[in-house]
């Protein structure tokens, strides 16, 4: 990777919908080079994919909340797949000192954040 690659990166990473035109003016190359980076980027497993940014709160999700678990043996909330399909949460991240994990969880209400919270309890602390 050079330094065009990471100008197109932190593009894309800023707004994944711009048209390889407009990616070009940008960075200062042309459309077709623009396009093939791209797609060699694409390809190497480097771009994963393009996502939505979504505004939570437009979403109904008012209560945005970081969670610092600390679980241990099989009943770890890092083993169990189902919790991150869990439409409250929407990151969880392996971390070390005190606790072993953080989640990023956004509810509708402190009343559904506090479900949530009675749903990880089996999990840990």
């Amino acid at each position: 990777m050079d330094d065009m690659d990471w100008a197109l990166l932190r593009e894309l990473q800023a707004d994944a919908r711009l048209s390889f035109s407009e990616l070009s003016r940008r960075v200062h190359l042309s459309p077709p080079a623009v396009a093939e980076r791209v797609r060699r980027l694409e390809e190497s497993g480097v771009i994963t994919g393009y996502h939505a940014h979504v505004d939570l709160t437009r979403a109904g999700r008012t209560v945005v909340a970081m969670i610092r678990m600390s679980c241990y043996g099989a009943r770890c909330i890092l083993h169990d797949p189902a919790v991150a399909g869990w439409p409250e949460i929407l990151e969880i991240h392996r971390i070390t000192g005190d606790a072993c994990s953080m989640l990023k969880v956004a509810a509708g209400s402190i009343g559904e954040f506090e479900g949530v919270i009675d749903r990880l309890a089996p999990y840990g602390q």
